[in-house]
């Protein structure tokens, strides 16, 4: 059976939201690297702050759409080596 919108938004935002906990800039700034991980968290932290606003206005495919991507720049960024997570998480993808 999918998952209904409302539950499938729910779970996103709540995964973002961890994810953005979890993980912790891996390179100091001023290295270019510590930039670029800055600047990912930012746009992740952006995507819950636009998504949440969409929750608010009544739309919630635009709020599943934000969470969702702002997850995605921020696995990307963990994927890359750019954060440090803990061993124990499953919440991203480090193969």
């Amino acid at each position: 059976m999918p998952a209904d919108l409302t539950e499938k938004t729910d779970r996103y935002e709540a995964m973002l939201a961890d994810a953005l906990t979890e993980a912790t800039i891996a390179v100091p700034e001023p290295r270019p690297l510590g930039t670029a991980a800055a600047e990912i968290r930012e746009m992740a932290e952006s995507y819950l702050e636009d998504g949440r606003h969409f929750r608010e206005n009544d739309d919630p495919v635009n709020a599943l759409a934000a969470f969702s991507y702002g997850y995605g720049w921020l696995d990307a960024g963990v994927r890359l080596g750019l954060f440090e997570i803990p061993d124990e998480t499953s919440l991203f993808t480090t193969a």
